[in-house]
């Protein structure tokens, strides 16, 4: 309930694991300071108001017109049966049925993505191990699909969450030296609270997992060492790190308008850039 039926495959399938967290994924964190409630704020705002027309636009940008003809008609599709339902044949109904599960399961995905994504490597960004997070011995694993295990699927997206944890067991040398981050006793949705609330000391006491190098460093380098992959990605750091062109800090009409609506004012949205990746 709140999935528009066929969202989760254009968005999550065909577009982020694509992209994969990086510069033209339009639910990328790379751009914003991800322990600020206004950048949070506007990363929400800017997903609920504008992923209708931006996932379209992205398809197109990529030269995937079907996908981005299929998309579109989809989403549009979706919100002219949520009008009729509400208009013409009973509005409370389609409020609590239709509504209000679309509203809470979106803000609900964002504030997972935010959470899995909200610790970036600031030297590897482009690396699965270092651009996402995984939770083990925590209850959401059991109810969610393993979850948790966000490291895993990006690395192989078609795996069967079954076989995450083997996977996890199986590569603990892999991630060790890929710097992976691993954490227990917190969900995605806490860890976003957590980081907005700059909380990283708790982090490192309760949650953290030191695994590899961290093993040697104390609880304060551990929670200092969390803080920094929290810092947003420049276009020069982007540039670098990811091998594309600089935008000289040039925003798109829809970071713009998406600043107005939920009402930036520091200029912290940014549309993403463009880049070739393969579908």
């Amino acid at each position: 309930m709140g999935h528009t039926w066929d969202s989760y495959y254009y968005h999550h399938v065909k577009h982020h694991h694509v992209e994969g967290n990086g510069p033209d994924d339009l639910s990328s964190t790379i751009r914003y300071q991800r322990d600020s409630p206004f950048d949070f704020a506007c990363y929400v705002g800017r997903f609920l108001l504008f992923i209708w027309a931006e996932l379209p636009l992205y398809f197109l940008r990529k030269g995937k017109s079907r996908l981005a003809l299929q998309s579109c008609v989809s989403e549009m599709a979706n919100y002219a049966f949520f009008y009729f339902m509400a208009i013409k044949v009973h509005f409370g109904a389609s409020m609590f049925v239709l509504l209000l599960p679309f509203g809470i399961m979106r803000l609900g995905l964002m504030i997972g993505n935010w959470g899995q994504h909200a610790l970036v490597d600031e030297v590897d960004p482009d690396s699965d191990f270092r651009s996402s997070i995984t939770l083990i011995d925590v209850p959401s694993n059991r109810f969610c699909f393993n979850d948790g295990y966000h490291t895993a699927h990006h690395l192989n997206p078609r795996r069967h969450w079954r076989d995450a944890p083997v996977h996890f067991l199986q590569s603990k040398e892999a991630y060790s030296n890929g710097r992976a981050l691993v954490f227990h006793n917190i969900d995605y949705m806490m860890l976003t609270i957590r980081v907005l609330k700059k909380q990283y000391l708790y982090l490192a006491e309760n949650c953290l997992i030191p695994i590899g190098d961290q093993t040697n460093m104390s609880k304060q380098e551990l929670a200092d060492m969390l803080r920094t992959k929290t810092k947003a990605f420049t276009e020069e750091d982007i540039r670098q790190k990811f091998g594309i062109k600089a935008r000289s800090g040039r925003k798109s009409g829809w970071a713009s308008w998406t600043e107005k609506i939920v009402g930036g004012l520091s200029g912290s949205l940014s549309a993403p850039m463009v880049k070739e990746a393969a579908e």
